[in-house]
């Protein structure tokens, strides 16, 4: 390079996955030669069902428009705001207006940053889950923004220490991340919790943000924080088609609040792209028209996925809870020891790559509080998770 990067660049890595998938296409190229089978992959997140019928149908049909390919709306097409609301009041119970309470975005990964952007300055503080998404900590990062992490536990059930909050220095704090299905941890949110972060978030001038994408993934009781009175005041929420419909490639998400907010994201989002191609806006609104037996088709096929790697934790003794919802299934790991530079899932991880030819992220990568856990992913066929069972068990 002739000139250097940017300092904001100095703080945050290659995104982890991004890194780990090219090593993985570099060891199968060497398996391959070997004449070995390719890796098994339940690293990632990415659901590998096919989206609704009538969505795809819908896109294809729309794309034969030939007026339906210029730049669209920075906030959306009406329509799929509409859809974003039928969709929250049906299954949530909560009223938003489309107009100004929802901002359709191309995923809600890049809500994550979007809304930093929009939100944060220099020097401001972040509260963000340990362990969590990595993306929480990157954007605040590139923003200039302190990471303030808070801890979530096995012994709290993976919910916030609201005393242990209470007792931090909360100046200069402007923001919490929260997540919940919980990813990795697939803890349970309640609307006693909600009910408590709202509290928090109103009492100390804290912008509460919840993402929301694996609320439908076997998870009898999807709840939004939004539901809480008051919320509104102090609370954002994003979504997205990524999980509950088969949808992570279309990049399709949303967020949703208090108009004032909204608007201040719209400021930043319409700087940074030119709206959504509408065949794949009209598309998402029959995919949100989906009834309750489409969930239930979906959350079957992975409860039988979830049983195997029941079985895979087994094998490999590991504890785990069978009461989570979401793609993941977290593990601890009490019969391995770290070594000098890994922690115990990473070391986990490690042999079962190099020896078995299976990948388990380790729980490092979310954070301090899951070193000594594994995840695997609910996002492989029956027959690729009874693979990766027999080759675990045979090691």
């Amino acid at each position: 390079m002739i000139i250097p990067p940017a300092h904001r660049t100095e703080t945050v890595k290659e995104y982890y996955f991004s890194r780990k998938n090219r090593e993985i296409a570099a060891l199968n190229a060497e398996r391959a030669a070997r004449g070995l089978d390719p890796i098994i992959n339940l690293g990632i997140g990415s659901p590998n069902g096919v989206p609704p019928q009538k969505a795809i149908e819908r896109l294809g049909a729309a794309a034969r428009d030939p007026k339906a390919h210029g730049y669209q709306s920075y906030q959306g097409l009406p329509a799929l705001k509409e859809a974003f609301a039928a969709w929250y009041q049906r299954y949530y119970g909560v009223i938003l207006d489309p107009v100004g309470e929802i901002q359709p975005l191309v995923g809600s990964k890049e809500g994550i940053l979007i809304t930093s952007l929009a939100f944060l300055n220099d020097g401001d503080k972040v509260l963000i889950p340990d362990p969590g998404y990595p993306t929480y900590t990157s954007s605040a990062l590139l923003c200039g923004a302190e990471v303030v992490k808070y801890d979530l536990t096995e012994a709290t059930g993976w919910f916030p220490d609201f005393e242990a909050l209470e007792k931090q220095d909360l100046s200069g704090v402007k923001m919490m991340w929260t997540n919940y299905p919980g990813m990795p941890t697939g803890a349970k949110a309640t609307p006693e919790l909600y009910a408590k972060l709202v509290d928090f978030g109103r009492r100390h001038g804290i912008l509460i943000i919840n993402d929301n994408p694996y609320s439908f993934i076997l998870n009898e009781q999807p709840l939004s924080i939004l539901a809480v009175p008051g919320a509104r005041e102090c609370c954002l929420e994003m979504n997205s088609l990524s999980k509950a419909h088969n949808m992570a490639g279309w990049r399709i998400g949303m967020v949703a609040g208090e108009a004032d907010y909204i608007r201040e994201i719209l400021k930043v989002k319409s700087q940074m792209d030119s709206g959504m191609f509408k065949p794949m806006q009209l598309a998402a609104v029959e995919a949100l028209s989906e009834g309750p037996e489409w969930f239930r088709s979906l959350n079957d096929e992975y409860r039988r996925r979830k049983e195997i790697i029941w079985r895979i934790y087994d094998q490999l003794g590991l504890h785990y809870d069978r009461n989570t919802a979401g793609l993941f299934v977290w593990g601890r790991i009490d019969n391995v020891e770290p070594d000098a530079e890994r922690s115990r899932g990473e070391v986990l991880s490690d042999r079962l790559l190099a020896e078995a030819g299976v990948f388990l992220t380790p729980g490092f990568v979310f954070g301090r509080n899951g070193e000594n856990y594994i995840r695997a992913s609910l996002c492989a066929d029956i027959p690729v998770l009874e693979k990766a069972l027999e080759k675990i068990a045979a090691l």
